[in-house]
């Protein structure tokens, strides 16, 4: 039986991404920190870090994994129409922090992995030109949008938030888009959500996830 890898709070050291349970799906490690070199490493693995403000900080690699390859992107009849409207400001790195905490302020009631402690990491991250948010405002309102980390070819999904209907996918078109244009290959969902499979997601192993990480991801980044 696998046992969860305890890590040390300075020097953290993952443990190979096979030895994650199976129970709760993907529950590699327990403990470590939140720097800026640590998260880096974690995501060049396929490790991302998911906790409640009561627990230590886990770390998770799971089996399957969504992904969604960006030239397979669909997008449905009636978001088409909604993007005609333009009835939206959609901006890029232009409010990282706002978007975070809305992120976290709209699962409040439902209970957030987004606490403090991950607002401080990812807003060091976006310092470091690794952290990215696309924003969705009407009359100045922001209204939608999500937030990732990017790596090589690679953008890893973190969360997305709607206050207006479909916001959140016209954020996902624009990062589509952007990252078309940069030549990205993959975008990491982490979880399966009929949300994302509606746009084009899909399930793989975490083994072919790990082979695209080591083909896509690698010391390299696009800062926007």
């Amino acid at each position: 039986m696998l046992e969860i890898a305890q890590l040390n709070t300075t020097k953290v050291v993952f443990p190979s991404i096979d030895n994650a349970l199976i129970e709760p799906n993907g529950l590699l490690a327990v403990g470590g920190n939140l720097n800026v070199d640590t998260l880096i490493n974690a995501y060049q693995q396929g490790i991302f870090p998911w906790f409640n403000n009561d627990e230590p900080i886990l770390w998770w690699s799971p089996n399957p994994r969504m992904v969604l390859y960006p030239d397979r992107l669909h997008i449905s009849k009636s978001l088409q129409k909604l993007i005609k409207k333009n009835k939206y400001q959609i901006t890029i790195n232009t409010q990282f922090n706002k978007l975070i905490t809305a992120c976290a302020e709209i699962r409040a009631n439902s209970g957030t992995w987004i606490n403090s402690q991950m607002i401080d990491a990812y807003n060091n991250l976006h310092k470091s030109g690794y952290a990215h948010s696309v924003e969705v405002y009407t009359e100045n309102k922001l209204v939608g949008g999500l937030y990732g980390v990017t790596f090589g070819q690679v953008f890893f999904g973190e969360s997305m938030f709607s206050i207006e209907a479909n916001t959140s996918k016209l954020a996902l078109v624009k990062l589509v888009e952007t990252l078309k244009t940069k030549n990205f290959k993959l975008i990491d969902c982490q979880q399966q959500t009929s949300h994302l499979e509606s746009m084009g997601a899909c399930l793989i192993s975490r083994k072919q996830f790990s082979k695209l990480l080591t083909k896509y991801c690698n010391n390299n980044y696009n800062k926007w």
